[in-house]
């Protein structure tokens, strides 16, 4: 089918997968904000993950995350299925590996929409497949000397 300028900005982005990254970086929030941006759209949504300074009541001292090779694969999966459910016109996100400090940025995942409640919904089944199904572990070393390690985040 041709498109037509019927309803201007109601075409689909061609590749609304914007940028998954998997990083040892730091991440940055104007990247990812900025890759979503789309003329059409009158909504976006951004997630943040931070490091926080406690979990399950113990103090949190270090943090690190390590991923499997298949990891920036399986986030442009979960990437592709979010698209195909929702009108996305651009997603970006972005996981950060390696050693991570208290108040860090973890994981920033972005999508735009043409309305705001559409990009709500496609942001929040994007971070919560990402958390459940990426292969990427946590960590976790505890002020008492503790440590854990964490499923997929």
């Amino acid at each position: 089918m041709t498109p037509t300028n019927d309803h201007p900005g109601e075409q689909a982005a061609q590749d609304p997968i914007k940028l998954i990254a998997v990083r040892e970086t730091a991440l940055s929030l104007d990247e990812v904000f900025q890759a979503v941006g789309d003329d059409a759209a009158g909504g976006t949504a951004l997630f943040v993950g931070t490091v926080r300074n406690h979990d399950g009541g113990s103090d949190v001292d270090r943090l690190g995350y390590s991923c499997h090779p298949s990891a920036e694969a399986e986030m442009r999966r979960i990437a592709e299925k979010v698209v195909a459910g929702h009108p996305v016109r651009a997603l970006a996100a972005v996981h950060r590996v390696g050693d991570l400090a208290v108040g860090d940025l973890a994981v920033v995942v972005a999508v735009s929409c043409p309305h705001r409640g559409e990009a709500f919904e496609a942001c929040r089944k994007l971070i919560d497949d990402l958390k459940h199904e990426v292969p990427i572990w946590k960590h976790q070393t505890f002020s008492d000397g503790t440590e854990e390690w964490v499923g997929a985040c």
